[in-house]
């Protein structure tokens, strides 16, 4: 199966479980693997025959930017649940970055793989 990648897409919003996190945006990042069949788009040349990588990001920015979860897992879950249903994509991975305070500069990360069904 091919692969189409959008990557280091950066989006603020609210996420977290502590006070501090509530009243503040954090800047997660995101990047997503898609399994998808590139042979129709190649043919034709036509973007109806592929992935919109724009109106993917699209819909991953107005989704995370109005969200209000606790927990990156829930809004990974709850994210890829959204592609997998609106784009018809057989496959995605998804990574969720988010910046934590735990020894200088870290990051925690969630990598989920869902398939639609």
């Amino acid at each position: 199966m091919d692969k189409i990648f959008l990557q280091e897409i950066y989006i603020d919003t609210l996420i977290g479980i502590y006070d501090w996190e509530r009243n503040t945006t954090q800047t997660l990042r995101f990047d997503i693997e898609m399994d998808w069949d590139i042979r129709a788009a190649a043919r034709s040349d036509a973007i109806t025959d592929t992935l919109d990588y724009d109106a993917i990001s699209q819909t991953l920015v107005t989704f995370v930017t109005n969200s209000r979860y606790q927990l990156i897992e829930t809004l990974a879950e709850e994210l890829a649940a959204t592609l997998l249903a609106q784009y018809a994509i057989p496959k995605l991975i998804l990574t969720v970055t988010k910046p934590v305070k735990l020894h200088g500069q870290n990051y925690a990360k969630i990598v989920i793989e869902r398939s639609a069904k």
